[in-house]
């Protein structure tokens, strides 16, 4: 019996989050989790609680910037090896946002499996920055070709890690941070000690940090002093920077 072909499907853009702007001057695109191999639909609920909170906050944050945030919708529930469908479909929506805003800069932010897609398609001539959350990342194989990072050349990233988390493993990231931090020194990361997957146990902190930086790299906004230190110190200190307990108590929008 013959292997069955993968279903053809198209991505698509969720609806504004919020009220859309009139005149839009920057895109945040969230990209939610996803599994390592699957050819099934997404959910039309895989966004965690985290990301949807997120993305409200994001659009309180921006709507005076003229920040408009959406929601990927995936074609296929899976990465798929070296199909890298989900990296694919943030390729897409960057496109898209292009298509119906014309040139601004997008920020790509991703949850999971979601965060290894922003990271991949950061190098769209449209994104300038890139938040990663809990990121999935494939383990060291010297048979695989390791996670490229060139392609973040040029744009801000944020990494953020719960130390505990057992669905992704945190060292992974800090790994990539580090040689992606050897060719662009605009990459930090943030540890969110004794948290996991989920970052629920200082989720208002991370949501802070999440607002925080991408309001800095879309629109100019001042950065924390967190985050600055966090960008301007040389490895190891700026990629394992801890999340204070209460960041974002002072840093109201």
């Amino acid at each position: 019996m013959g292997q069955q072909a993968t279903p053809v499907r198209t991505a698509g853009l969720g609806k504004a989050v919020g009220p859309e702007p009139t005149a839009v001057s920057g895109a945040v695109l969230l990209l939610p989790g996803g599994e390592e191999v699957s050819a099934r639909r997404p959910s039309p609920v895989r966004a965690t609680s985290l990301l949807r909170s997120l993305g409200r906050r994001l659009a309180r944050a921006g709507q005076a910037e003229g920040l408009a945030v959406h929601t990927v919708r995936y074609r296929y529930r899976g990465w798929n090896g070296s199909e890298a469908h989900l990296a694919g479909d943030a390729t897409w929506a960057a496109e898209e946002v292009v298509r119906r805003y014309g040139d601004v800069p997008v920020c790509l932010v991703g949850l999971d499996m979601g965060g290894r897609a922003a990271l991949r398609a950061g190098g769209h001539e449209a994104v300038n920055s890139i938040v990663a959350l809990a990121p999935w990342l494939p383990e060291d194989d010297v048979a695989a070709p390791v996670e490229p990072v060139k392609q973040l050349v040029g744009r801000r990233v944020l990494i953020v890690h719960g130390t505990t988390d057992e669905r992704t493993d945190p060292e992974l990231s800090f790994r990539l941070a580090a040689r992606a931090k050897k060719v662009n020194r605009e990459v930090c990361r943030f540890e969110v000690h004794s948290d996991g997957h989920g970052l629920h146990q200082h989720r208002d902190e991370v949501l802070c940090l999440a607002v925080d930086f991408v309001m800095g790299a879309l629109f100019g906004c001042v950065m924390s002093r967190p985050v600055e230190d966090a960008l301007a110190a040389p490895p190891p200190i700026g990629l394992r920077m801890p999340l204070a307990a209460g960041f974002g108590k002072s840093l109201r929008r």
